[in-house]
């Protein structure tokens, strides 16, 4: 039975498992990452966390998933907001000279996408399509089991993707981009500039949808058609055998996610429309999907 170390490393905490092809956590280990405080504090922890991992050298390999866009060929971050100095920063190199086990390293969404692509709720798809709503929206793209990065990392990102150019630009994105328009964070914008500040979250947006004020419906109604037409954008270029969906906003499927695959029904050609929608199903996709890269990387 293979085993891998996964690492989800965030601005924060540092997450150090060791995990079975299949997905079990065997052992893990966790730390502050002392992210602000730059590579040379940063990387002899995550060594240190390793080397407590019990037969650690019997692994196949390492992955490493890390906020931000990720060079995967070179394996280098090229944009590292909540990590100190990480930007082109050898880590993965380092990584192996110190434990001398291959490392691999891709952005925590693609990580995610690829948990679900190989061991959760895509599995055994040709092309898995992974989308998480939550405060903001991001994507992965996953061809027989591998997460397609782009050149520069950004491949299968839809948070920036227009699904109106007339409406107002927000987070230094583009005007009408889906993740300004349809997240957990814009569905409770919208809400404190109808209802006011009692609105934390967009939950209390589905309560009132769900209490049948026509505010809300009206909110919840255009979100979807966001979405769909986001979907829509996606599937017209991929056309992927399934969309995996994660993240908190799926915690109100049941009130959104029937009109939207509706919706996007009507937005793409009748062939098109028998595309899986599904929830992602892996409770641990960031440390999970690390895992996951050496073998999707043949090891």
């Amino acid at each position: 039975m293979k085993t891998v170390i996964g690492i989800d490393l965030g601005g924060t905490n540092v997450r150090v498992a060791k995990i079975t092809e299949e997905g079990e956590v065997l052992q893990e280990l966790q730390s502050p990452s002392y992210g602000l405080e730059g590579p040379e504090k940063v990387v002899p922890n995550i060594i240190s966390l390793v080397k407590q991992i019990d037969g650690y050298k019997d692994c196949v390999g390492i992955g490493i998933g890390v906020p931000g866009p990720v060079d995967t060929v070179n394996k280098v971050m090229k944009l590292s907001s909540n990590l100190k100095g990480f930007t082109d920063y050898p880590m993965a190199k380092n990584l192996e000279e110190a434990l001398g086990l291959p490392t691999f390293l891709d952005n925590d969404a693609n990580c995610a996408g690829l948990a679900e692509a190989l061991i959760g709720a895509g599995k055994n798809y040709p092309i898995v399509y992974y989308v998480t709503i939550s405060t903001g929206i991001g994507g992965a793209m996953i061809v027989n089991g591998k997460v397609v990065s782009g050149k520069s990392g950004y491949a299968g990102e839809t948070g920036n993707l227009i699904v109106d150019p007339y409406r107002e630009p927000f987070n230094n994105l583009n005007p009408g981009a889906v993740e300004s328009e349809a997240s957990g964070r814009a569905m409770t914008r919208k809400g404190k500039a109808i209802f006011g500040d009692h609105i934390e979250s967009a939950k209390d947006v589905f309560d009132l949808y769900q209490s049948g004020n026509e505010e809300a419906i009206k909110l919840v109604d255009q979100m979807t058609t966001d979405l769909a037409i986001m979907f829509s954008q996606v599937a017209h270029i991929v056309d992927p055998n399934i969309f995996v969906l994660g993240g908190g906003v799926m915690k109100a499927k049941e009130i959104w996610m029937p009109m939207m695959v509706e919706k996007f029904k009507s937005f793409v050609h009748p062939g098109m429309r028998d595309v899986i929608f599904t929830q992602a199903e892996c409770r641990e996709p960031g440390i999970l999907g690390a895992a996951m890269l050496p073998i999707s990387n043949g090891l």
